[in-house]
């Protein structure tokens, strides 16, 4: 080391300890200091942001692969979650976080740099802080993206206000979701003289409906008190892409999706969601083809729902349903405006029966099942039969387009149901075809049927369309999605030049199992992302135990599900509720929560808590009632849930202290897409069960088992009631991905857990 560097070295190793020895004077002041210390305190804080800036500008020139690589934004975000930074004055119960600050200063360089970071951050990090402040303090136009309406409606509504105050910026938000959320006005006005609603109760939901209508500036259904998300009214006041009827619509300039769309142009924060952005990746229709290329900074939380979220939008599907409810808006439309032009019977008749013949030709099968579709027809399906039933529901929907041609004159609800019957056709004939390469066909059979192709995953749609990297050849068709019109912009524009200096942030709490996240970066084309890794700041071996009971059922012995609910039912009974059961199939939640409620039964009324089941009552009440617990005299709660619950239910401090997982989450192995990704991996010699069917299990296992430690403050016991985690090999992997807990070896070590908690009350 030659004499300078000596120097500067010394330099930087003084400058560290007044550093260290500044901040324990703050800290002793802080705790021990009198009112006229305050002048003091604030002349060492600003001599310790000075020290900080010396400091950084010394590492830099030691370090020639950092020089220039603390940017002035990295500083502002370094100073900003200092413990005597703007956050302390802006957040309840704040305090510096080392891995909070890693992640915030991590997200700084990249907005600086541009490129891409793909950012694991556990439990209790502040995730939500370490992008919003950086992107905030940047200056630059940024885009926000969450799996769920929860986390969007909590980001625009509390998170981005709070902090756009605190640092006194100058910056306009919006919020922007899909055209599903927004009350329509001319549908709406629609329903009023629809003589077919359901039933009395939906007549006073409808009143409530026009009344919130009249006072509303958004249109966002979620303002709107009361109303239950599975309504059957909602999709009578809400439009779709294939009904909206765009600039022709006589309601246009008062549209709510419009509004909102005009918002989010001018904002310099737009919040939307991922289903959102790849429904507009794969037609261009939501108002993205503008907003996206406007943008400097793109930030997708809750990432690790990015790939199935992709798959939904980039393939096509065509659901016998979709037919019907066209049928349904021809008759209507067509008796109001143009009664006795065309034989609108005759046309609907031809669709109905089309859809429902084709419906016959799958024949009996279980409810919700999956049929494997690779050759002509779907597997156990009369080829013939099947090709002819789809040629003839074509013929319907051209036949429909033929009717509608002629009267689409006299109003523009015909000009787009005209469109709809011509798309509708062009998806039948498409479903006539041999599958895309590198894609999955499937049929999913119910009520109704569902046609459905995917990709099997998004990376070829992310790397060509969306991050435009250079080594990718952009394409200007779609090479997934209908290639069809917008009905308020015209023929899809092809994407823009990607612009390299746009930052791409992508984070959740759990994005994979291994040190380079390949689970998540790698369906998702991000193979030359940096990776960061930021760990909890809770102390899980004090705060939680995990409990895998030895002599139990296999996962598939018939009483399996039985001895889950005795064993959940046991420790609820003991907690007072505050338990919450997550399975992996719906057939076991409802045997799980039939059997817990007879269990319960046993028990002094006042002792008896309440079962709360998935599906019987709305989400957000579910959800509601649960946090209340105990309170207001009212009895303890057990939820049993499945699907949805395993991420984004929070429940922090004493609501929920007991966690029941029925079975190890693996993918369903008759899956046609679980099935068509495994079988690709090992055409390219690789373990599907290493590669894909661990990962998925580990991912969705550390995603049920967060639910449990919310807070510094929380306590309580995971129990995963299925043996293969403690008898089989992988399951040291398994075990290895989930928080480090402390193990509950016997079931007197699990009782003494319970009781512990429930004295601690």
């Amino acid at each position: 080391m030659d004499s300078n560097l000596h120097s500067l070295s010394r330099q930087l190793i003084e400058l560290r300890i007044a550093h260290a020895d500044l901040d324990a004077t703050i800290d002793r002041l802080s705790e021990d200091g009198t009112p006229q210390d305050e002048l003091l305190m604030r002349r060492l804080k600003k001599r310790r942001l000075a020290l900080r800036d010396q400091i950084a500008q010394l590492e830099n020139a030691l370090d020639p692969e950092r020089t220039g690589v603390t940017s002035p934004l990295e500083n502002q975000v370094r100073d900003a979650f200092a413990q005597d930074g703007v956050l302390s004055q802006a957040a309840e119960q704040f305090r510096e976080r080392g891995g909070q600050t890693e992640m915030a200063m991590a997200v700084a360089r990249t907005i600086s740099d541009g490129g891409m970071l793909v950012v694991e951050a556990g439990t209790g990090v502040g995730k939500t802080f370490s992008y919003l402040v950086p992107a905030l303090l940047s200056g630059e136009r940024v885009l926000l993206s969450t799996a769920t309406k929860t986390l969007q409606d909590q980001l625009f509504g509390r998170d981005l206000p709070r902090l756009v105050e605190a640092f006194a910026l100058p910056i306009r938000t919006a919020l922007l979701k899909g055209r599903g959320s927004y009350l329509c006005l001319h549908r709406l006005d629609m329903a009023r003289h629809d003589a077919s609603l359901p039933e009395r109760g939906s007549l006073r939901t409808l009143a409530k409906i026009e009344q919130w209508s009249k006072a509303t500036r958004t249109g966002d259904l979620a303002e709107l008190p009361g109303l239950d998300e599975r309504s059957p009214l909602i999709p009578l006041i809400t439009s779709t892409r294939e009904n909206c009827l765009g600039a022709q619509c006589p309601q246009f300039k008062a549209c709510h999706v419009n509004l909102a769309r005009r918002e989010a142009l001018a904002a310099d924060i737009v919040v939307i969601n991922h289903h959102l952005f790849f429904a507009d990746l794969a037609v261009r229709e939501t108002g993205m083809a503008e907003l996206l290329p406007t943008v400097s900074v793109v930030v997708f939380d809750e990432a690790h729902q990015l790939n199935e979220t992709g798959v939904q939008f980039l393939g096509a599907q065509l659901g016998s349903g979709q037919a019907l409810d066209f049928a349904r808006d021809m008759l209507g439309a067509g008796l109001q405006h143009a009664r006795g032009l065309v034989d609108w019977q005759q046309l609907v008749a031809g669709v109905e029966r089309a859809a429902r013949e084709l419906r016959l030709v799958v024949g009996k099968q279980w409810p919700g099942a999956k049929l494997r579709w690779i050759g002509p027809a779907p597997e156990g399906v009369n080829a013939d039969a099947w090709q002819g039933a789809l040629d003839d529901l074509q013929d319907a929907f051209v036949l429909a387009a033929d009717g509608l041609d002629t009267v689409s004159e006299i109003s523009p609800d015909f000009v787009r149901l005209h469109e709809r019957a011509r798309q509708l056709a062009k998806r039948t004939a498409r479903f006539a075809q041999p599958c895309e390469l590198d894609s999955v066909r499937w049929v999913d059979v119910g009520t109704q049927l569902r046609l459905i192709e995917s990709p099997l995953d998004i990376a070829d749609a992310m790397r060509k369309r969306v991050l435009k990297l250079a080594d990718e050849p952009v394409e200007s068709d779609l090479p997934y999605g209908d290639d069809e019109e917008d009905p308020e912009h015209g023929a899809v524009p092809p994407p823009p030049q990607e612009d390299s200096r746009r930052a791409w942030v992508f984070t959740s709490a759990t994005l994979g199992d291994d040190p380079t996240l390949r689970w998540f970066t790698e369906p998702c084309g991000l193979r030359d992302a940096e990776v960061l890794r930021v760990q909890s700041p809770f102390d899980y071996a004090s705060q939680a135990a995990i409990y895998v009971p030895r002599a139990f059922p296999k996962p598939n012995d018939p009483t399996h599900s039985q001895q889950v609910a005795k064993l959940a039912a046991h420790g609820a009974a003991e907690l007072g509720g505050r338990t919450l059961v997550l399975t992996t199939t719906l057939r076991a939640l409802r045997t799980i929560g039939d059997a817990m409620r007879q269990q319960f039964e046993l028990l002094q009324t006042e002792a008896r808590p309440e079962v709360l089941v998935q599906g019987e009552l709305p989400k957000r009440v579910l959800m509601d009632r649960f946090r209340e617990g105990a309170s207001n005299g009212r009895a303890g709660c057990v939820l049993v849930a499945s699907a949805s619950f395993w991420e984004g239910f929070d429940a922090p401090g004493d609501a929920l202290q007991f966690v029941v997982i029925d079975k190890l989450p693996f993918p369903p192995p008759n899956d046609p897409l679980v099935e068509a990704r495994s079988q690709r991996l090992e055409a390219q010699g690789r373990s599907s069960f290493s590669d894909y069917s661990l990962p998925e299990a580990a991912v969705a296992l550390k995603q049920g088992a967060g639910r449990l430690i919310r807070r510094e403050t929380d306590s309580g016991v995971l129990a995963i009631c299925d043996t293969r985690l403690v008898a089989m090999g992988y399951g040291r992997r398994l075990l290895a991905a989930l928080p480090p807990m402390r193990r509950l070896e016997t079931e007197a070590d699990f009782e003494s857990a319970i009781d512990a908690l429930r004295k601690s009350d």
